[in-house]
C-alpha cells in the first residue's frame, strides 16, 4: 500500500509537470520511463511505477487546462478563431474557465469509475462484434466530423494526408533504432501533428486583468455536459484510432461551443479524463492498449484493476485541488515570455523524438509538423490530423494488410 501511495504522489508530480508545460504530453514521460525501465524497476518496483504512470495520466488531464487557457492566448488578428477557454480568458474570466474544466474532469472521474468497472465485466463478451464494426464506426465518426467541418475539401485532404503519413510511419517504423517498435514513431508523429504545429501559432497576446466571482453554469448544464462528455470519452477511449480531439469534435456537433462555451469546456474536460480511465479498463478487460501510458503498464507486473482505480481516484482528487489553487494565480503568467517557453518546449520534444526514434523519428516529426500547420492556416479543426491513426486502423479493420 505504501508503494502505491508513494507512486501516486510521484505520478501527481509528473502529471503536474507535463500538464503545465504546453506541448509535453504525459505519453512523452511514459516513453522516457519505458526507456529507463531497466534502471527504474529495481529501484522503485512495479507497483510504484504502475501507480506513478496512471496517476500522472490523471493529473495531466486536470492540469493541462491551465496552459491551454492562459499560455495559448492568440494575437489580436487571430482572436476571432480562439477556443472557448481562450475567449473567456480574453474577457477576464480565465480563472472561471480553468475551474469549469476542473469541474468537468472531476465529474468525469465520478461517472467513469463505476462505468469502467462495468466495462471490465461486460465488454469481453461483446468485443468480437465491436472489432468487426470498428472500421464502420470510425468511418461514421469521420463522416460526422466532415459534415460539420467549415471546409469539406480541406478537412478531407488533411485527413487523407495525415493518414498517408501514418501509414508511412508505421510501415517503415523498423528504421527507428528503438526497442519500442511501432510505438517509437507514435511520439514524433502525434507531437508534430498536435504539439509543435499548434505551439507555432500559440501567439503572445497580453492576458487582460482577471476577475472571478462564481461559475456561471446551472445544474442542468453541468449534468448534461458531464453525461455527454463521459459518453464521448468512453466511445473514443474504447475504440482504437480515436483521441480526445475526436471526442471534442463529436461534442461540437452536440453542443454549440460558440454559445455554450462553459458547458462545452466542462464536457470536453469530462471526455478527456474519462478517456484516460477507459484506456485502463480496456487493458484489463480485453488486453488492448489505447494510449502510451497504458502501453507502458503492459511491461510491468502491475497491481489489480481496483488498486489502480484507487490510485487514479486519489490522484484525481489531489489534481482537482491543485488545479483550483493554480487557477487563482495563473493570471500572473502574463509576465512569462510565452514565445521562448514554446521554443524551449519544441526543442525538448524534438530531442525526445530523436532519442526515441532516431533520424527516422526526426523525419516523421518534420513531416507531421508541416502537415499539422495546415489546419491552423485554413481554420479547419485539428482533429482531422487524427487520420494518421484512424486511417490505418480503418484499413486494417476492413482486412487490408498494411505491414
Amino acid at each position: 500500500m505504501w508503494e502505491l501511495l508513494a507512486g501516486t504522489a510521484a505520478g501527481l508530480a509528473l502529471g503536474t509537470v507535463s500538464g503545465l508545460l504546453p506541448g509535453i504530453h504525459v505519453n512523452t514521460l511514459a516513453g522516457l520511463m519505458l526507456a529507463g525501465m531497466a534502471l527504474l524497476l529495481p529501484l522503485f518496483g512495479p507497483v510504484f511505477l504502475a501507480a506513478a504512470l496512471i496517476s500522472a495520466l490523471m493529473a495531466h488531464s486536470f492540469l493541462d487546462a491551465v496552459p491551454s487557457t492562459f499560455l495559448g492566448i492568440p494575437d489580436a488578428d487571430t482572436a476571432v478563431a480562439v477556443l472557448p477557454a481562450h475567449a473567456l480568458c480574453l474577457e477576464g474570466k480565465g480563472e472561471e474557465a480553468v475551474r469549469v474544466a476542473a469541474l468537468g474532469s472531476a465529474t468525469g472521474v465520478i461517472l467513469a469509475i463505476p462505468l469502467c468497472a462495468a466495462l471490465v465485466v461486460v465488454m469481453p463478451a461483446i468485443q468480437a462484434a465491436i472489432d468487426w464494426a470498428t472500421g464502420i464506426l470510425l468511418a461514421a465518426v469521420v463522416c460526422i466530423l466532415l459534415v460539420h467541418s467549415p471546409s469539406l475539401r480541406v478537412s478531407l485532404a488533411v485527413f487523407l494526408g495525415s493518414g498517408i503519413l501514418g501509414l508511412f510511419a508505421f510501415r517503415y517504423s523498423y528504421l527507428a533504432p528503438s526497442p519500442l517498435g511501432q510505438s517509437a514513431v507514435l511520439m514524433p508523429l502525434l507531437t508534430g501533428l498536435f504539439g509543435i504545429s499548434v505551439l507555432i501559432f500559440s501567439g503572445s497576446g497580453t492576458i487582460p486583468p482577471q476577475e472571478f466571482s462564481s461559475i456561471d453554469l446551472c445544474g442542468r448544464s453541468i449534468a448534461r455536459g458531464s453525461v455527454l462528455g463521459t459518453l464521448a470519452g468512453t466511445f473514443v477511449g474504447w475504440l482504437p484510432g480515436l483521441s480526445n480531439a475526436t471526442a471534442n469534435g463529436v461534442l461540437c456537433s452536440a453542443l454549440d461551443y460558440a454559445r455554450d462555451r462553459r458547458e462545452y469546456i466542462l464536457a470536453t474536460s469530462a471526455a478527456n479524463t474519462t478517456n484516460a480511465l477507459v484506456g485502463l479498463a480496456a487493458l484489463f478487460a480485453i488486453d488492448r492498449t489505447r494510449n502510451g501510458v497504458v502501453s507502458a503498464l503492459t511491461v510491468l507486473e502491475h497491481p489489480s484493476f481496483h488498486l489502480l482505480l484507487a490510485s487514479a481516484a486519489i490522484a484525481s482528487l489531489l489534481a482537482y485541488l491543485l488545479t483550483i489553487r493554480l487557477s487563482r494565480i495563473a493570471s500572473r503568467m502574463e509576465g512569462i515570455d510565452r514565445t521562448h517557453l514554446a521554443l524551449g518546449v519544441c526543442v525538448f520534444v524534438t530531442l525526445v523524438a530523436f532519442l526515441s526514434a532516431g533520424l527516422f523519428g526526426l523525419l516523421v516529426l518534420c513531416l507531421a509538423t508541416a502537415l499539422g500547420v495546415i489546419p491552423r492556416l485554413t481554420a479547419v479543426p485539428q482533429v482531422f490530423c487524427m487520420g494518421a491513426i484512424m486511417l490505418p486502423v480503418m484499413l486494417y479493420s476492413f482486412g487490408f494488410s498494411l505491414f
